[in-house]
């Protein structure tokens, strides 16, 4: 008996057409025309193990992306590949699947292509989302890799006690976001920056930030700080690394604790800026780590219920920076190096 033939369907990828040493344009990727993907797992692929083929809805925007499109091998993920479509975390439906955990029709988070079909040859490393009230894209920010980093970063490495002063970077992104509103939760004093006036006031108003400043019209940052902490900052959350860091080293208090969870405003530098405060480690004994959030994933099903428990009960809010069209990705990745996204920057590819 012939073997019934798969349906087909077109399938567009986004890919990197070479390696950079600089921020990213839109024109160092291309959209381009991947030609007919059968809607079934293929043969071949089935024969060396499990595999799903996904059906990609949404895609996300993130700055350590940037990091992958140079040719460095020494970081803890490997560079994207010239020609190949880029990778990145996603949410998409299961169209076929030769794993005996997914099925057809489920919906999933994890790394996928950015292209409307991707075949997942690793699908031990995608989770089965449970359809809810809360939305699809939230899984690549609020319950994604975003609130996971925020979560760990705040509690594991922060290490808060109620009453403290916090400084959040960023405080407007997918991260910071996130990282303020359980900061306040856990009853502490929180200052945010942001590079726009709406950002600042969607710190304040929609988040409940304490305070909140636009660090670009701000001539002096380390005085600036000493405004909005008279008392020194006992936690600092890093997003983007430079003159910021600098001066936050000038205003920490004694045991002091900095979360090192990024540095945008260093990617694509090829002189990144020096950092002359270091001293401050020494003089106030403060404790700075960095961390990737794949490092405590055994806390991954605690942040879920937690955070979830949270935005049911309307103590932590969530904005999304939304582009519509795997046509619309390059763009949309590109502003978030210079701070065009307002919220979690996110890519819908398909709503189907």
């Amino acid at each position: 008996m012939e073997k019934e033939t798969a349906a087909v369907a077109r399938n567009r990828k986004v890919v990197l057409r070479g390696y950079i040493d600089r921020a990213p344009r839109e024109d160092d990727m291309e959209l381009v025309d991947g030609g007919d993907v059968a809607l079934r797992v293929p043969e071949g692929a089935a024969a060396a193990g499990p595999a799903v083929l996904v059906k990609n809805l949404y895609l996300s925007c993130d700055p350590y992306m940037r990091s992958r499109m140079r040719d460095f091998q020494g970081s803890y993920i490997p560079p994207f590949k010239p020609g190949s479509p880029i990778e990145g975390f996603g949410v998409g439906r299961v169209v076929d699947s030769t794993h005996p955990g997914f099925s057809a029709g489920d919906f999933v988070s994890g790394m996928t292509g950015w292209e409307d079909y991707s075949l997942i040859t690793k699908p031990e490393q995608l989770r089965k989302i449970q359809q809810s009230d809360i939305p699809l894209s939230y899984h690549l920010g609020l319950l994604g890799m975003p609130g996971f980093t925020a979560y760990v970063g705040f509690y594991e490495i922060c290490s808060p006690k109620k009453g403290e002063f916090v400084f959040v970077s960023a405080a407007s992104g997918a991260v910071g976001q996130i990282v303020g509103q359980l900061a306040k939760l856990h009853g502490c004093y929180v200052v945010g920056s942001a590079g726009t006036n709406q950002k600042v006031e969607l710190l304040k108003e929609k988040f409940g930030f304490d305070a909140a400043f636009n660090y670009k019209e701000e001539p002096d940052l380390a005085a600036a700080l000493k405004r909005y902490f008279p008392e020194g900052i006992d936690i600092y959350f890093e997003n983007v690394g430079g003159p910021i860091l600098d001066a936050v080293l000038l205003n920490m208090r004694v045991h002091g604790r900095i979360a090192v969870c990024g540095m945008v405003s260093q990617h694509g530098v090829t002189a990144p800026a020096g950092i002359h405060n270091l001293f401050s480690l020494i003089s106030k004994r403060i404790d700075m780590k960095g961390f990737i959030q794949s490092d405590y994933l055994h806390l991954f099903p605690q942040f879920v219920d937690d955070i979830t428990k949270h935005y049911r009960d309307g103590k932590i809010v969530y904005v999304e920076d939304m582009s519509v069209g795997l046509e619309s990705g390059p763009a949309a990745f590109v502003g978030l190096f210079s701070g065009k996204n307002v919220g979690k920057q996110v890519v819908r590819v398909s709503q189907d």
